[in-house]
């Protein structure tokens, strides 16, 4: 059993870790949409609703602190519904977390290309279609694919030059962050944060966005089985990680109040950029935000590859979907077919057009909110089932937290349903949602088809290794 299941190397050390974690969260998304958040919520309408959802998702993360060093395996979400609510959920699951994931570096495949028109802007070259009123050319959708392509090469030669160039574009994203609200300070204006708060439904709308900002830290559990770190500080890191990232909206949200008045940043077509190049009076300081910007596209868009194929790999490793994703490479040791498959997505996503950004976004974050809704269930569950397992860090009050979390994630997943306050669009996101499930469901009856009945032994063998298999399951299959 032992020559079937292959592992991942260690090779990731704790400022890898951290790169990886703060990087994912903090990518793009803050550079667009900083100053809708104003224009929505209001200054301080959108910092409360990111200091609410940054609690919500505290209280999600401290499920996650818990079980990731407890249970430290490729897969994550997946390995934890699995061992709290058996094969179908787990699998639900994992699908859900990786549909998050591709989501969002797919989402960066078209940022890149909004980023550099701003830069240099790219001509008009080679129409292909219209979709949802927007244009879309092939000079336009090319830069995209071809970072894409580049991404993926990255990750496919193994894990540790991605995460050295995780830290170093994660260190380009924080310098430009730094100018941002330096600038803000020094040459904005206290009178340009308006309004201060807008309504309810403002606040709730960005709220609706926080899930996908904040996706990032959960990609920890994805790459645990990578981590050379004592296990204790894993939990450690997943909780920072998230303050982090709070931090870093909210200081983001300030400098583009204090950069601009509202007409500048709500007319912008890159709102930081515009912003800042509008405080500085120099419009090479909007291009200085946008190589920031492009450090964090790169930063989010590798670290979600790397996530998304460690979910796919141990779904394939577990014999979930064929056999090619459970198999690494040779030389490199990564997971190659679930790391081509997302850079197949992220490849075709720019032909969608400028327009999907926020199709990504929300259809993202619904498949996020589905797994941290899991993953705080099956909290619960191993917590019931599994008193004595070795946990490296434990939560206080871990029922309380737990039951916190999943009403947490019941809320989250209410505003995304049609019942909620603002449902997924019909069809482009809803559309996108039945698309990869629609792949899943056809992978699964690929993989049932690939193997004979798997005994629970063999499944738990597969999916936890020796050293974490529950041993009253794998003795009752001998």
């Amino acid at each position: 059993m032992s020559s079937e299941r292959h592992e991942l190397r260690k090779v990731m050390g704790r400022t890898d870790i951290i790169a990886l974690a703060f990087g994912s969260m903090v990518g793009w998304g803050w550079v667009m949409l900083a100053g809708f958040w104003v224009k929505e919520a209001g200054v301080l309408g959108a910092i409360s609703a990111f200091i609410i959802g940054a609690i919500m998702c505290i209280f999600v993360g401290l499920t996650y602190a818990e079980l990731t060093p407890a249970l430290p395996l490729a897969g994550g979400e997946l390995i934890f519904a699995y061992r709290g609510s058996g094969y179908f959920w787990a699998w639900l699951t994992g699908w859900a977390i990786a549909f998050a994931y591709v989501s969002v570096a797919a989402w960066e495949s078209i940022a890149v290309s909004t980023a550099i028109n701003y830069a240099f802007p790219i001509p008009n070259i080679g129409y292909l279609w219209d979709i949802a009123g927007y244009p879309v050319y092939f000079s336009w959708a090319v830069i995209g694919m071809i970072g894409a392509i580049v991404l993926t090469v990255l990750n496919h030669f193994g894990a540790k030059p991605a995460a050295i160039f995780q830290v170093m574009a994660t260190v380009g994203l924080a310098v430009a962050g730094i100018i941002f609200i330096f600038g803000g300070i020094a040459f904005g204006s206290v009178s340009n944060m308006v309004p201060t708060f807008t309504s309810g439904a403002g606040m709730v709308a960005v709220l609706m966005m926080a899930p996908s900002m904040f996706v990032g830290f959960d990609v920890l559990p994805q790459s645990a089985e990578e981590m050379n770190i004592p296990l204790r500080q894993i939990a450690n890191v997943l909780i920072i990680s998230i303050i982090m990232a709070a931090s870093w909206y909210i200081l983001m949200i300030i400098g583009i109040a204090l950069c601009a008045p509202p007409e500048v940043r709500d007319a912008g077509a890159v709102p930081v950029a515009d912003s800042l190049a509008y405080a500085f009076n120099s419009p090479t300081f909007g291009k200085i935000m946008i190589a920031g910007g492009l450090c964090g596209i790169l930063t989010s868009w590798n670290g979600f590859i790397v996530g998304g194929s460690r979910v796919l790999f141990a779904m394939g490793r577990a014999k979930m979907l064929p056999p090619i994703f459970g198999k690494i490479h040779p030389k490199h040791q990564t997971p190659t077919a679930a790391i081509i498959l997302i850079g197949i997505f992220c490849v075709l996503s720019p032909l969608l057009g400028k327009n999907a950004l926020v199709w990504f976004v929300n259809a993202g974050a619904f498949g996020t909110v589905v797994a941290y809704l899991m993953v705080s269930a099956s909290f619960l569950m191993i917590r019931k089932k599994e008193p004595n397992l070795a946990r490296p860090f434990k939560v206080r009050k871990g029922n309380v937290v737990g039951v916190i979390s999943v009403l947490i994630g019941l809320f989250f997943l209410y505003l995304y349903l049609p019942l909620g306050h603002s449902g997924l669009i019909w069809p482009y996101e809803w559309g996108l949602v039945f698309v990869w499930f629609a792949i899943g469901a056809i992978l699964s009856i690929v993989a049932k088809g690939s193997y004979a009945n798997i005994p629970d032994s063999e499944r738990e063998l597969l999916m936890f290794g020796e050293e974490y298999a529950r041993q009253e399951i794998v003795k009752a299959g001998k």
